[in-house]
């Protein structure tokens, strides 16, 4: 496979066939994400990634799932995408899902008419990075969207019948608006209504501007037990009608794995138990992005 640069995928798609057809993310404005800024946003040409989904019809026969890279591949124009889904279904007829990231610009470009018709061709997961649904800290960490259009777009994608995997992130508002962050990314979450939801601890990363932000005293990074307690004042603001929160990735400090709405209550005291020392957390060395 032909890679430009570093690739990102969701944890989710660690066994997946990793396709890229851009490169970079489009908005790679982000004040907390650094995965991009050595890449200039373009869609590879078609000569190199159908030379790769052959390599991978003949090399991957074993990896039944695809991830199509890098950071917001939905936007790249609706017949070029066609094209490379009839491929993989024709060439990789064992890949039973597709998925790819996605942010509010790329679901914006596309109708509701046309993600259904990409879900015909085998799109069968997006990933969109909400990180908060506080309108004050999307501004700070310049998302590009508000908390409004973060739920018409999730919505959006919902509607195509499309399966919805959001990340939030534990910590980005700061210390002062820690408990707003968590208690709007409650509602905003549940307005959504996504299938899963991926909560990350923030874990900041030299080259950005909020690592700067950092070292310089203006942005201070929550304490363990902080970034639980706000971890519990959004799971307690979270309602989904059928959906899993997660919040087992390498960077947080207390692994959960919830089906909602039944595990709601039991995670909720979980959380309180690791507050009051019943259960031990993740030491910092063993943490990782």
């Amino acid at each position: 496979m032909q890679y430009d640069g570093m690739i990102f995928r969701p944890p989710s798609e660690a066994d997946s066939i990793l396709l890229q057809v851009t490169v970079g993310c489009s908005h790679n404005k982000c004040t907390f994400c650094e995965m991009y800024k050595a890449k200039r946003f373009q869609i590879k040409k078609d000569e190199a990634i159908l030379k790769d989904i052959d390599y991978a019809a003949t090399h991957f026969r074993f990896m039944d799932r695809l991830f199509i890279c890098d950071g917001d591949a939905l936007i790249v124009p609706q017949a070029r995408l066609i094209k490379y889904l009839r491929l993989i279904k024709e060439k990789l007829p064992w890949v039973k899902r597709v998925g790819v990231y996605a942010n509010t610009k790329s679901i914006g470009m596309k109708s509701v008419e046309e993600l259904r018709e990409l879900k015909a061709h085998g799109l069968g997961i997006a990933y969109m990075g909400l990180e908060t649904g506080d309108d004050i800290t999307l501004k700070a960490i310049n998302k590009g969207a508000t908390a409004d259009r973060m739920i018409e777009m999730g919505k959006k994608i919902k509607a195509s019948g499309i399966k919805l995997s959001i990340t939030v992130l534990l910590g980005i508002g700061g210390r002062e608006r820690s408990m707003v962050h968590a208690s709007e990314t409650g509602r905003v979450l549940s307005q959504i209504d996504p299938d899963y939801v991926g909560a990350l601890t923030l874990m900041l990363t030299p080259g950005t501007s909020l690592y700067k932000d950092h070292t310089e005293g203006k942005f201070p990074v929550l304490e363990a037990n902080e970034m639980l307690k706000e971890l519990g004042v959004m799971i307690a603001n979270t309602s989904l009608s059928n959906g899993l929160f997660h919040a087992n990735h390498a960077s947080n400090y207390l692994p959960i794995r919830a089906k909602f709405p039944e595990d709601k209550n039991r995670t909720l005291r979980m959380i309180e138990d690791a507050l009051n020392g019943k259960i031990s957390l993740k030491p910092e060395h063993l943490r990782g992005l």
